[in-house]
């Protein structure tokens, strides 16, 4: 049995799965997957654009925490010529807590492609749709088997999950596991290539789980080399996470009647181009707080509440020192370094504030 520590790599020659599996695997999971699939709502329909955004939006995200999301996203945008003539401070706005908004901003440049150059038709070959902006490897498969049954395989972290189990081997270069896709994509059942894909989906997200896995509900243990050598736990192997950079930064939320002091991010780097609550480097003191307060040009009255806060990034973690800081009226003069004063109806339209941002309003009991 090939270790963990050192797997065993197949060779250029050896392109297909072990004849067992290669045969009864489409058919036994198809016949699971259509007892047993959630009820989800990307799945009443094939239409590539509502799939398109189920699939973008589950990415680095729960299915419950996807399903306000999309329904709010559809009824905004219910067609990709839509979505093509949205603004883009609108799209982000309804983006709003997802997170990794970088894929709001590639959905926009896509569906404007897809107008521009296919008439506001989704291309339905594999490669016009992964040379989309925002769209890899995984999200091409995962449309063209789905929506136009094209044999093309979606390995995201629940497939390669579940092959790495099926064959006890781990895949751990990007070379390895483009092979591992072309190796899947050859057996797809020429009349059922979006259930196959989605069954192979399911049964990562289900059954073979990162950590307990439901080997005795699978229909598929007996084709499993890992189940059957009973070291299922130890594939795939776990690399270890590296370690999250720390930054300590200072908040303010400065408040003049409703209105809260708000500024854009620069557009490069993280949470780019969204707004903010103005911050800076380190943690100040309540003094220098203040000061901070005047540079911006409002006139702090009154230090209202302060807290201490984290937020954690696929990166880094922030050690958030943040006050609230009631200002007073200041006759519309404007505010320094980009900041303005914003009014909740504002905010609530199309002011997109990040949840890193967004909960130290809740902590400060100001609706967000």
């Amino acid at each position: 049995m090939p270790s963990p520590e050192n797997p065993k790599i197949p060779s250029q020659n050896e392109a297909a799965f072990p004849p067992p599996l290669a045969k009864e695997l489409a058919p036994r999971l198809l016949s699971w997957y259509r007892d047993n699939a959630r009820a989800l709502p990307w799945r009443e329909s094939t239409d590539p654009y509502r799939v398109w955004v189920s699939e973008i939006m589950l990415q680095q995200t729960t299915v419950e925490v996807v399903r306000p999301y999309y329904a709010r996203f559809l009824k905004a945008f219910p067609t990709v010529e839509s979505l093509a003539a949205a603004e883009e401070s609108a799209v982000l706005k309804l983006w709003e807590g997802l997170g990794y908004y970088t894929r709001a901003r590639n959905m926009l440049r896509a569906a404007q492609v897809i107008s521009e150059k296919h008439s506001g038709r989704f291309p339905e070959t594999y490669e016009e749709i992964r040379a989309l902006p925002g769209i890899g490897d995984y999200t091409a498969g995962a449309i063209a088997s789905i929506c136009f049954n094209l044999p093309r395989a979606a390995v995201d972290g629940n497939v390669l999950r579940v092959f790495s189990r099926l064959l006890a081997q781990n895949y751990l270069s990007a070379a390895e596991k483009r092979r591992l896709a072309a190796q899947i994509s050859a057996i797809y059942p020429q009349d059922a290539c979006g259930d196959f894909t989605q069954s192979l989906m399911e049964l990562g997200a289900l059954v073979c789980t990162p950590s307990s896995p439901k080997c005795g509900l699978c229909p598929v243990r007996w084709l499993c080399r890992a189940f059957l050598e009973g070291c299922v736990n130890e594939y795939p192997a776990r690399k270890g996470a590296a370690a999250k950079r720390e930054e300590a930064l200072t908040v303010l939320i400065l408040t003049r009647e409703e209105d809260i002091a708000l500024r854009r991010r620069a557009p490069q780097g993280l949470l780019g181009g969204l707004w903010e609550l103005p911050n800076r480097a380190g943690h100040l003191i309540e003094p220098e707080a203040v000061a901070f307060t005047e540079s911006l040009g409002a006139r702090p009255a009154e230090l209202l509440k302060s807290g201490r806060a984290s937020h954690v990034f696929s990166h880094v973690r922030w050690d958030i020192l943040w006050y609230h800081i009631a200002c007073a009226d200041t006759e519309d003069a404007p505010l320094e370094g980009g900041a303005l004063w914003v009014s909740p109806k504002a905010r609530r339209e199309g002011h997109s504030l990040p949840s890193a941002f967004t909960k130290l309003l809740k902590q400060a009991g100001i609706p967000s």
